[in-house]
């Protein structure tokens, strides 16, 4: 047996302990297999990193994959429209709306857009100087109400697009990225702000984002995979050792433990 079949157990043990987990990170990107765009996606924890192959980016994958469709946990990734599709509690990506908001400032001088930065990271801020499990309902309301004020600000400075003459296009009129943008925060301002609610939350999705990051240096090292069955195996492998590595294990001795037998797989992940 190779090293892939070997960490088939181990894999699917990585996967249900996310499934069980309170908080998980989830993101997707692009990924060459015999030269035609597929999409690898991400769910990992502060211990656990799961990776898988497949043809589609939205809810398809995510269905077959089988995580999001009985998770439970705080789900935090980017706001991606298709995980919204799914019933457990939305956190989203600050690190994300961050740079979103940072091009609207600079590109068109949206006032609105700065004042949001600067509400972020002071909540950010005052959170990580805390010396308490939370913040007080006083103190959250206050928070509540300046949020609302800047997302207000924001729509009055994004009207929505006007239509002219008589005939129409079909199809709506296209919004602009300041206009979606403000629109989003205001749709989903409890996912935006759980990290104010709850400590336990992160700001960002910035797990998931070096996750990611290491997949995207092989591909720049070694280009497409020449079939499905590679990239399944090297993702196989991958979550085992990325796991490993954050469960703060010796790499090698794992790797030999995995052709050596079942021992070491057995107990990498906690249950």
């Amino acid at each position: 047996r190779n090293i892939s079949e070997r960490l088939e157990g181990v894999a699917e043990r990585i996967k249900q302990n996310i499934i069980a987990s309170s908080i998980a990170h989830f993101d997707e990107t692009g990924m060459r297999i015999e030269g035609k765009l597929h999409w690898l996606h991400v769910a990992g924890t502060n211990e656990l990193t799961y990776y898988m192959p497949h043809q589609k980016r939205g809810s398809v994958a995510t269905d077959q994959i089988g995580i999001l469709p009985i998770y439970g946990g705080k789900a935090v990734h980017d706001g991606w429209k298709s995980y919204f599709n799914y019933g457990c509690e939305h956190v989203l990506c600050n690190a994300h709306h961050i740079r979103e908001l940072t091009f609207i400032y600079e590109q068109y001088a949206q006032k609105w857009a700065k004042s949001m930065i600067d509400f972020l990271l002071e909540v950010k801020e005052k959170r990580e100087k805390s010396r308490r499990r939370g913040f007080d309902p006083e103190t959250i309301k206050g928070y509540e109400n300046r949020y609302r004020r800047i997302i207000t600000a924001g729509v009055r400075a994004n009207p929505p697009p006007v239509e002219h003459g008589i005939k129409r296009k079909r199809g709506r009129k296209k919004k602009s990225k300041a206009l979606n943008l403000v629109e989003r925060l205001k749709l989903y301002e409890k996912a935006t702000l759980a990290f104010m609610y709850d400590f336990s939350v992160p700001f960002d999705n910035n797990l998931a984002e070096r996750d990611i990051r290491m997949m995207k240096v092989q591909q720049k090292i070694s280009g497409t995979f020449r079939s499905f069955e590679g990239a399944l195996s090297f993702c196989r492998i991958r979550s085992y050792i990325s796991t490993v590595k954050k469960q703060g294990m010796n790499v090698i001795a794992a790797i030999q433990d995995a052709f050596a037998g079942d021992t070491l797989l057995s107990h990498l992940v906690k249950t």
